[in-house]
């Protein structure tokens, strides 16, 4: 990272342990500043507070699903700034449009390869679209 420049900040929103495990290991391994959160409750609050970056978001979580996240983040004007990976083990095209439609700046099905996902994160941050 040059002098000067800011970390990137991610927040992972993801229930399974061994799915954050690997997204922590990524996160680490590319640079990036992190937190996790295991459930839906409380990601829109801390998302608020940490203003991330990326916000890495699984559809499927206890309590407040991904898509209602989503669409809270997207109605903040406050949160214009965060960009939203979501994730979800039903990779339908129909998942995919509602995600997107909702304002997400990616998807991806799960599982996927670490490349894949890097991939991802790169061209969201570095701001291009689909």
């Amino acid at each position: 990272m040059a002098d000067g420049e800011k970390q990137q900040r991610v927040l992972i929103v993801e229930d399974e342990d061994n799915i954050a495990i690997a997204l922590d290991y990524l996160m680490s391994r590319e640079g990036y500043a992190h937190e996790r959160i295991a459930t839906g409750r409380g990601a829109l609050e801390l998302i608020r507070e940490s203003r991330p970056d990326l916000v890495l978001l699984d559809v499927m979580l206890p309590e407040v699903s991904g898509y209602e996240i989503c669409q809270k983040v997207r109605a903040d004007k406050g949160l214009e700034d965060v960009r939203i990976l979501m994730m979800t083990a039903r990779g339908s095209a129909m998942e995919r449009r509602k995600g997107l439609a909702l304002g997400a700046d990616g998807f991806i099905a799960k599982p996927f390869e670490l490349s894949e996902l890097r991939a991802e994160l790169h061209r969201i941050l570095d701001g291009e679209t689909t």
